[in-house]
């Protein structure tokens, strides 16, 4: 009777379990997911993005009224990538990717961006270009996501960044008025 009733018990919590959690389809299908918050929302694009909101506490994107917030993300080395212009090209398209992603999640597009602010590490051990090498290949790779008329654009020399190996961390404010 015991082994019974832990048996139906057992059942019981993976058919909650189950439940709770859906099918893999269900979790796709979630995303983006909008999180209401006081004056907007919190987009989370993707169940990439997600551990960002769960664990470290941050928002990928915040709207409040019809400005768009969009946390930094950071260009960086992977174990094995070189460290010159052509690698740096190649690790700043995948961040503007990625920064593509979250703004198309919060409805809008590079079109709406009117602030960038972007944190470089100039001399760090990831990149063996010059400061000016850097600007040319991230304003190179920028062309391929935006067109005039240009957003403004602050950028700021540091020591480091949150990511071991990043090179630059790229933000954006944007406008997204009715949408």
């Amino acid at each position: 009777m015991r082994r019974i009733a832990v048996f139906i018990l057992t059942i019981t919590a993976f058919a909650a379990a189950f439940a709770i959690a859906g099918s893999p389809a269900d979790a796709q299908e979630s995303y983006p997911k909008v999180i209401p918050a006081p004056g907007g929302s919190v987009i989370i694009p993707t169940a990439r993005h997600q551990p960002s909101y769960d664990t470290h506490r941050y928002a990928p994107a915040r709207r409040v009224g019809d400005t768009l917030y969009v946390s930094g993300v950071i260009i960086f080395r992977n174990q094995g990538d070189a460290k010159d212009g052509a690698a740096f090209e190649a690790q700043a398209r995948r961040a503007y990717q990625q920064l593509a992603t979250v703004l198309k999640a919060a409805g809008a597009s590079f079109d709406d961006v009117v602030m960038v602010n972007s944190f470089h590490v100039w001399e760090g051990p990831h990149f063996t270009g010059s400061r000016d090498e850097q600007i040319a290949i991230m304003n190179k790779v920028r062309a391929e996501f935006t067109t005039a008329p240009h957003p403004a654009w602050t950028a700021v020399g540091t020591t480091g960044l949150l990511a071991e190996t990043g090179i630059v961390e790229i933000q954006l404010i944007a406008r997204v008025q009715g949408k």
